[in-house]
């Protein structure tokens, strides 16, 4: 059944305004999850402080929400949509305030991922079972990060050991015959701490692509992660510290009538820091990465992988109110895909500088990105925040951004040797509102992206199907409405994005994205038992580029319940797709119609 988004939005906004009234919506959700926000400048900051559009899930809000993937999660936060092509091992794509998936920079403990064929992370390779805690950016970084961050930055944290040993362990059983289990422990012991993570999940799933010509067969799942976290206090004043994850994925694909199509995806991330407090005021982090993302498709021979490195030196000095940042970055990108065997560096210089007294809040950054293959490129953000009240603050922002064409753009078939990086220029305006349990904003924006990279007509390359080119133009518009608010037990949060992500050569909508989106929630507690639901709803959006095919909006109703059952053990249960909607977010892919699942975890307290 087709569900016109218009009826829903028109449902669903007065709820969301009776839970906000008299004030527009926030998008900093939940601030008193966390005291500090890494990722908004590099360093911790108090999130009162950050004049960034910035959103925090924890391990508790993971737990709850029963996802199945990092894309399950992040598309339940204002400013964001997802498309996958099947069930939750397949090809998925963010889009942060509409922009591209490559768009979005992607860190796990501080390493980058990123696919130099594809462009953009492999979201279905991040394991959320080991995530412990989610930061998301929305709007341009390239200041702060560099190349890729046009549309924001979105970094993912894995457990860190604390005093004394914490083992846990889980198993959960769903629809489509899934299955999880994860085990591990994180502790400390004098001057060393750990934490260790072990997950496995596996899926029969359902069949991805329910049309004529395919294979009829369930597209099924199964991964098995891993992750490790060892910290060493050398002194008082240092600090050293390893990071490392591994993913093996194995999912199945439509390509033919018959044959059992399979993506095997593994991803490997591996972080070393050393950190330093020389002074009260002055501290040193020396980080080096590396991150291996290896593709490859079965019985169909493809394969690819990419490998980044990153080597970055940032000292941070603090006086008083202010804040000074100097950072030296390196990144080296190589790529292997057979004919190309193909690599590139950059090196960069960023500065900020940070202010907060009393109202005013400011925050500078500027970059210079040296590329081996494009030569400098200089971005810098703006930002300036003022609280006129205790309740109310204000915000403005403007930034400039870059992303360096892949390795495959440049090398493949369908390669133009001569492609220049997509660049963009952002402005933004937010008014937010927070009192006791309650809290509310509004923030609007812009983002004009020139030189957009597309799959344009042959002529530029040695295909004759066709060629990439810099010849498009895009804009990102739009505004973000959301707001929580506790009342008689109850926790309301809801959030409304209206946005134009549009072709400005063309007049047209971008391929996969809805003009309104939104999510309205609500949880509470009775006796035992913490229950949930939450709606979320989407407008139609068009599957292709000339906005002739059009995917129709739709709305899913999903229930959550947790309990204790014992000391150490917690029953979790959940409903999603309710009212067992049929729907696509990409033409001619399937979804899950209603799933349940059920777990339980022990934990030690």
């Amino acid at each position: 059944m087709k569900t016109c988004f218009f009826s829903a939005r028109l449902a669903v906004l007065p709820l969301a305004l009776a839970a906000a009234f008299p004030s527009f919506a926030q998008t900093q959700a939940t601030p008193q999850l966390a005291e500090t926000v890494v990722t908004a400048t590099r360093v911790a900051q108090p999130l009162s402080d950050v004049v960034a559009d910035v959103s925090i899930i924890d391990r508790a809000q993971i737990e709850r929400s029963g996802a199945v993937g990092v894309a399950d999660v992040l598309k339940r936060l204002p400013g964001i949509e997802i498309t996958r092509n099947g069930g939750p091992g397949a090809t998925t794509s963010v889009f942060l305030r509409g922009a591209e998936s490559r768009f979005t920079a992607v860190y796990i403990d501080g390493v980058r991922i990123d696919s130099q064929a594809t462009g953009g992370a492999a979201w279905e390779a991040i394991p959320l079972a080991l995530i412990d805690r989610i930061e998301v950016l929305r709007g341009p970084a390239a200041a702060v990060y560099g190349s890729d961050a046009l549309g924001g930055v979105i970094q993912f944290f894995t457990r860190r050991g604390e005093t004394g040993f914490s083992p846990y362990a889980g198993v959960g059983v769903g629809t489509y015959n899934t299955r999880k289990l994860e085990a591990g422990f994180s502790g400390a012991s004098g001057a060393f701490d750990y934490a260790l993570g072990l997950a496995h999940e596996k899926s029969d799933g359902f069949n991805a692509r329910p049309i004529a010509g395919q294979n009829p067969d369930k597209d099924g799942y199964r991964n098995q992660s891993a992750n490790l976290r060892l910290g060493f206090q050398i002194n008082k004043a240092q600090r050293l510290e390893a990071t490392y994850l591994s993913s093996d994925g194995n999912s199945g694909y439509d390509n033919s009538l018959r044959a059992d199509d399979r993506n095997l995806h593994k991803l490997q991330t591996l972080g070393l820091n050393w950190q330093a407090q020389w002074t009260e005021a002055w501290s040193t982090r020396l980080s080096v990465t590396e991150s291996t993302d290896r593709y490859e498709t079965t019985p169909s021979p493809y394969l690819t992988e990419t490998r980044l490195r990153g080597y970055t030196l940032l000292n941070e000095v603090r006086l008083g109110e202010h804040l000074l940042t100097a950072a030296l970055e390196r990144k080296e990108d190589h790529l292997k895909n057979a004919p190309i065997d193909q690599g590139r560096s950059q090196n960069a210089l960023a500065l900020g500088y940070g202010f907060s007294h009393q109202a005013h809040t400011v925050q500078l950054n500027v970059r210079h990105d040296k590329d081996s293959e494009f030569g400098g490129k200089t971005t810098g953000s703006a930002a300036y925040a003022y609280a006129f009240t205790p309740a109310w603050r204000a915000t403005a922002s403007a930034g400039t951004a870059f992303r360096a064409p892949t390795l495959y753009q440049r090398f493949s078939q369908y390669g133009v040797a001569t492609l220049v990086p997509e660049k963009s220029r952002n402005v933004e305006l937010g008014l937010r509102w927070a009192q006791g349990a309650s809290s509310a904003g509004l923030v609007a924006y812009r983002n004009k992206v020139d030189n957009l990279i597309t799959f344009a007509g042959a002529g530029g390359c040695i295909s004759t199907f066709g060629c990439y080119s810099n010849t498009a133009r895009a804009e990102y518009s739009g505004a973000t409405l959301s707001a929580a608010h506790a009342m008689n037990g109850v926790n309301l949060a809801a959030s409304l994005d209206v946005q134009n992500p549009r072709d400005l050569a063309t007049g047209k909508s971008l391929a996969r994205r809805a003009k309104e989106h939104a999510t309205l929630s609500a949880d509470t507690r009775v006796a035992n038992w913490q229950l949930g639901a939450e709606a979320q709803f989407s407008g139609k959006r068009f599957d292709d580029a000339a906005n002739t095919r059009v995917l129709s909006g739709y709305s899913l109703v999903n229930l959550s319940a947790s309990t204790p059952i014992s000391k150490d053990w917690t029953l979790l249960a959940r409903i999603d797709n309710l009212a067992d909607k049929k729907y696509e977010v990409a033409r001619t892919y399937g979804t899950a119609g209603r799933t349940f699942y059920a777990g339980v975890k022990w934990a030690p307290k």
